[in-house]
């Protein structure tokens, strides 16, 4: 076989410049947390924990529907055919990750709207009085709004399965051909949902429970991560050299600094301190969490683009 220049011994080749832009990264970042806050709200109200007024469960739909808002008018940005985006919904392929997201993405919008309008925001009760019979409607069934929190979770947790799976099953790229990759950033979602509602979330309890809940995340992630680069480094030639880029390449300073050290250790250490009552609570850790999880995104998808089988070194 003929042999391919590596990418690593090629300098005509900038590993930073990438096909796709940050429309991509802030898509799979705001998915990701959408769908960790989908889990934790749908928690929340399994557990009948939404009953205080200033319950986090009450304010995360209306946060969910901006995130997700935002998130999908950055994929639509990305979009090179933007007049033809309805027809993803004009048919349904069971092997296709896109047809997957797709209506995952439309679908998970009633279930966010079942949860806020058992709370409804003010603005929205002024112009529109009657959806005060719908929320007294819900809030007069517990077992519904039971089913509205396992609705929740069961598609918050594919909303977030889905931004792994749409990477790794492109095998042309090596980087992101592994089985691993949904649970790093399914995980990686819940870790920056946690982080972003205990940092807002008012009622003390909650707070509490969500930094200890983060941190359990956060072990996790870096468990999954050091299971990922293991899986690569012990694979097919290319594979091997894909994890090399994170570990000891081009994008291993940025990831192991930012996304592992930044946004994953000293955040879990400053909060395992105020959980355990060492130090007040502080927004600086959830920040912190919060932008690894984006860079680990523009990392993933940068490293990704730059690790294919064109850029790999065969004998």
């Amino acid at each position: 076989m003929q042999e391919l220049t590596t990418t690593r011994h090629n300098p005509q080749i900038d590993p930073f410049t990438t096909v796709w832009g940050w429309e991509i990264p802030v898509y799979l970042f705001l998915g990701g947390m959408v769908a960790g806050m989908m889990i934790i709200a749908g928690y929340f109200l399994f557990k009948e924990k939404h009953k205080n007024s200033d319950s986090i469960a009450n304010y995360i739909p209306l946060i969910s529907i901006v995130f997700l808002s935002l998130g999908m008018g950055s994929l639509f940005l990305d979009l090179e055919h933007k007049l033809f985006v309805w027809r993803l919904y004009t048919t349904f392929k069971i092997s296709s990750p896109m047809s997957w997201g797709a209506w995952i993405l439309i679908l998970v919008y009633p279930l966010i709207i079942a949860n806020m309008l058992m709370v409804p925001p003010s603005f929205i009760v002024d112009r529109i009085p009657q959806v005060n019979k719908i929320t007294d409607y819900i809030n007069a069934r517990p077992r519904l709004i039971q089913n509205i929190g396992i609705g929740n979770m069961l598609f918050g947790g594919m909303l977030g399965v889905y931004t792994g799976v749409l990477l790794s099953t492109m095998g042309s790229r090596p980087l992101w051909n592994t089985a691993i990759l949904w649970v790093l950033f399914l995980i990686s979602g819940l870790s920056t949902a946690a982080a972003f509602v205990h940092m807002i979330a008012k009622n003390v309890q909650e707070r509490e429970l969500l930094a200890k809940a983060d941190n359990g995340f956060i072990v996790v992630e870096m468990f999954v991560i050091a299971l990922m680069l293991i899986g690569l480094a012990t694979s097919s030639q290319a594979q091997i050299q894909a994890a090399q880029l994170l570990l000891g390449g081009p994008y291993t300073a940025p990831f192991w600094v930012f996304v592992v050290g930044m946004g994953l250790i000293l955040p879990l250490v400053i909060q395992l301190l105020a959980v355990n009552h060492k130090i007040k609570h502080t927004p600086v850790a959830p920040i912190m969490v919060i932008l690894g999880g984006l860079i680990l995104r523009f990392i993933i998808v940068a490293a990704g683009q730059y690790s294919h089988y064109f850029n790999a070194h065969f004998k």
